[in-house]
């Protein structure tokens, strides 16, 4: 069943569209451009890991940030779907924190 409050003519359709994708598409930009600042962090936090010779895996932290991004989520995506986004997400954090703590 359709929502009422999203229902446009044949006509406004295509022009609605547009501007849906639009929207998407500077959500996205937003999105890259934060993941990347996440992705210098994680750069940081490895090389103070590999100042002070701790390990990049810290299951515990990561523990909390799954908990924190299932809490937050409000939906429409689910808490679990949540956290498999985020699982990728610290997956390739971790990676960048490794490659920075090997240069340290």
């Amino acid at each position: 069943m359709v929502d009422s409050r999203f229902a446009v003519s044949e006509e406004r359709a295509p022009r609605e569209l547009s501007r849906l994708r639009e929207a998407i598409d500077h959500v996205d930009e937003v999105l890259v451009r934060l993941l990347n600042q996440r992705a210098k962090y994680a750069i940081e936090i490895g090389q103070i890991k590999g100042v002070i010779r701790l390990p990049v895996y810290s299951p515990e932290r990561e523990k909390q940030v799954l908990t924190n991004v299932e809490q937050w989520s409000e939906g429409p995506l689910d808490p679990s779907s949540m956290r498999r986004l985020f699982e990728r997400i610290i997956d390739e954090s971790r990676r960048v924190e490794r490659e920075a703590s090997k240069s340290s």
